[in-house]
C-alpha cells in the first residue's frame, strides 16, 4: 500500500511543503513514483517519519536525526526505546516544572518572597503552604489568620532563619524533655509549651491558650502536622499536643481564680 503526499500530510499533520524539504535533504525520500514522477509513501516511509517526527519532538536536529535513522545498528525497536527513554526524562523535567511553578503560585499567595535556593535553605523539604487548605478552612478570615499573613509577608531570608533557628532549638528541648522522661504536664515542659505559644505569638499572629490549644489538637489530628513533628522524633507532636493543652488548662484555672 502506498500514500500520496496529501494523504501522509493528513496523517502526520505536517505540510506538503515539510515533506518536500524533508526529500529535498535526503531525509525522507519517498520509496516509489507513480510514471507521472509523483512521490508515493510506503509504509517503511511512514515508520521512518514517526521516527523523525518523533526525534523533532524532542528537539533533534535534522542532520542528528538522518546520522541517528541512517545508523545500520539501529532498528525501530532501538529507536522506540531511545525515544521512550527521552520522553520519559521530559515527562520528569516537566513534572518538576509544574511542581515548581506550583510551588511559586503557592508562595506567591503566602507572600513568601525567597528564591527557590533561599527556599530550600529555610524550609528544606517542609513545604509551609501544604497546610494552607487546613489552616484557611479553620482559621480563613480570622483577624489571626490576616496578622500572620501580613507579618509573613514581609519576612526577609534572614528572618525566616532565625525563626527556623528559634523553632529548631525549641524542638531540641522539647526532645529532650520527652526523653528524659518528664512527663507533659511537668512544670520544665509547661514552661516549654507557653515557649511554644510565644514563638507562635512573636512570629505569626497574637495565639491565645485557647488558640494554642486548638492547635494542639491539630498537630494529633492530622497526619502532615504528626509527620512534620514527628521528624524531630517519633512521639513528639502526641507529647506537646498533651503539654499544650495542660498548659492550656492552668492558665484557664488561673484566670478562673482572678
Amino acid at each position: 500500500m502506498s500514500f500520496s503526499v496529501g494523504q501522509v500530510s493528513r496523517l502526520a499533520g505536517i505540510t506538503v511543503r515539510t515533506l518536500h524539504h524533508y526529500d529535498e535533504i535526503g531525509l525522507l525520500s519517498p520509496t516509489m513514483r507513480t510514471s507521472a514522477g509523483y512521490r508515493r509513501y510506503t509504509d517503511d516511509d511512514l515508520v521512518r517519519l514517526q521516527q523523525i517526527l518523533f526525534y523533532r519532538e524532542l528537539d533533534f536536529g535534522l542532520e542528528e536525526i538522518a546520522v541517528i535513522l541512517d545508523d545500520p545498528g539501529a532498528d525501530e525497536l532501538t529507536h522506540l526505546r531511545r525515544q521512550h527513554e527521552l520522553l520519559l526524562r521530559r515527562r520528569d523535567r516537566v513534572q518538576d516544572l509544574v511542581a515548581a511553578v506550583e510551588l511559586a503560585m503557592q508562595a506567591c499567595t503566602r507572600h513568601i518572597r525567597l528564591t527557590p535556593e533561599e527556599r530550600f535553605e529555610v524550609f528544606g523539604t517542609f513545604r509551609p503552604e501544604d497546610h494552607d487548605a487546613e489552616v484557611e478552612r479553620r482559621w480563613g478570615g480570622s483577624k489571626e489568620f490576616e496578622q500572620s499573613r501580613r507579618r509573613v509577608a514581609s519576612y526577609t531570608k534572614a528572618d525566616w532563619l532565625q525563626l527556623k533557628a528559634e523553632a529548631a532549638t525549641l524542638n531540641d528541648d522539647l526532645v529532650a524533655a520527652m526523653k528524659a522522661g518528664l512527663p507533659a504536664d511537668d512544670e520544665r515542659v509547661l514552661a516549654l509549651a507557653e515557649r511554644h505559644r510565644g514563638h507562635i505569638s512573636r512570629w505569626f499572629y497574637d495565639c491565645s491558650h485557647d488558640i494554642h490549644a486548638c492547635l494542639a489538637q491539630l498537630y494529633v489530628d492530622d497526619p502532615r502536622f504528626t509527620a512534620s513533628i514527628d521528624a524531630a522524633a517519633p512521639g513528639l507532636a502526641v507529647y506537646l499536643s498533651q503539654a499544650i493543652t495542660a498548659n492550656a488548662a492552668n492558665a484557664a484555672r488561673r484566670s478562673a481564680r482572678r
